[in-house]
């Protein structure tokens, strides 16, 4: 076995280049270096299907712990920053078993089949009631539409009050900006006090819960992380860090897919043509998007052991960072990996969703919000297109891909 090799240029995920467009950079890793090590920070990139498909069949070997990210240190060097390694870091996505079945049984159930498909009739109500206003001005900014319905089927899934959905949404773009990469400690200061103001919300809402519990299956999750804390199943602790991730999985990866979605609209005239035409393929575009521009750049794994991964020696509390953005483009899986096409046989087989038992159990919400999003602007507009005045602007953030800022034309039907 041999170390994992440096890639030549490594240091440039780190960039705003990088943020921005990560493939070229992603297609030489898959083809020089499918794992290889960011500097001297224990960090190692996972770019291949087939690398990370053996990761997460090997849980012995790697956990799923969030117990550190990489970020710059103040001369722009990349460096590990050490998160704590209990509590509520460690729950649901990124809790190892057998936390992470008890946590999934308690919130899953509110999220099955029935009942994401009972929430589209509200969500195309929300949906209406934000698209409605951007078409008739002709256009504008995207990102609050964007963001504002995932919020609000958060907040509504958990059982929070509808009116407090302006620090919904800020919550919920709150932990790709933690993960981000190029932060700065100031910002992370202020980032980690709004994260405990978050905290203390969603606990004085659990606590309500615990009081006024329902039993019923139609109860919001609150009630059923309430259950799970007067069962002992879980502490409180890990009842608010459940609702933290269904904010950032729930709120801020489903707005990235719906400004990513809209990005392609306003850039493809005949793919939103075609979709104007034949609705039926709008959740394969979907799909597409969640391929091509996947929400979550990568998630991490912990080393547990000293083992090897691709003719590399890995030691104990090594991390990986797994591209599932590069995977998704890997030509030994996909036949025109960049291209964008209706026409593929397995439309679902990527990785944005996760993959094996860290399945997202969010997805089929994801995409009911974003083909209602779609269908909406598209039965709206008779044009999209990308403001010519202002450029949009990507969110500074390493972990998540999508826009600040997406300002754009659009031409009422």
């Amino acid at each position: 076995m041999q170390a994992p090799p440096y890639s030549t240029r490594v240091d440039e995920i780190l960039t705003r280049a990088f943020i921005e467009n990560p493939h070229p950079v992603f297609a030489r890793l898959r083809d020089e270096a499918p794992i290889s090590r960011v500097g001297d920070t224990g960090v190692h990139l996972v770019a291949t299907w087939d690398l990370i498909e053996e990761v997460l069949g090997r849980e012995s070997d790697f956990s799923a712990n969030l117990t550190g990210m990489l970020m710059q240190d103040p001369d722009g060097q990349p460096m590990l920053f050490p998160l704590p390694t209990t509590g509520a870091n460690q729950v649901i996505a990124t809790a190892d078993e057998p936390d992470h079945s008890v946590h999934r049984a308690l919130a899953q159930p509110r999220l099955s089949t029935r009942r994401v498909a009972a929430m589209e009739e509200q969500i195309r109500g929300w949906s209406k009631a934000a698209i409605e206003p951007f078409i008739d001005a002709q256009g504008g900014d995207f990102i609050p539409i964007a963001e504002v319905i995932p919020a609000r089927v958060v907040a509504a899934l958990l059982g929070l009050p509808d009116g407090d959905v302006s620090r919904h949404r800020q919550w919920a773009m709150m932990g790709g900006d933690m993960l981000a990469g190029p932060v700065d400690q100031q910002t992370m200061a202020t980032l980690t006090a709004e994260t405990a103001s978050m905290s203390e919300y969603l606990f004085t809402h659990l606590e309500s819960a615990r009081k006024k519990r329902r039993a019923d299956p139609e109860a919001p999750m609150l009630h059923a992380l309430a259950r799970g804390v007067d069962e002992g199943a879980i502490s409180s602790q890990q009842a608010v860090g459940i609702a933290v991730v269904m904010f950032g999985a729930g709120g801020e990866s489903t707005a990235a897919l719906i400004g990513n979605m809209m990005y392609r609209l306003a850039t493809d005239p005949d793919v939103a043509n075609r979709l104007r035409a034949e609705p039926s393929l709008v959740s394969r575009f979907v799909e597409e998007v969640a391929r091509l521009d996947s929400p979550f750049t990568f998630h991490y794994r912990v080393v547990r052991n000293a083992c090897e991964l691709g003719g590399a020696e890995l030691a104990p509390g090594d991390r990986l960072m797994l591209l599932w953005a590069s995977a998704n483009r890997d030509a030994d899986h996909f036949e025109d990996p960049d291209a964008l096409r209706l026409d593929r046989k397995h439309p679902k087989n990527h990785l944005s969703f996760g993959r094996g038992a860290h399945f997202c159990i969010g997805g089929p919400l994801a995409r009911l919000e974003a083909r209602v999003v779609c269908e909406e602007l598209l039965a709206g507009t008779r044009e999209l297109s990308l403001s010519a005045e202002h450029p949009a602007v990507f969110a500074q953030s390493l972990f998540v891909h999508r826009y600040d800022e997406l300002p754009v034309v659009a031409r009422p039907a």
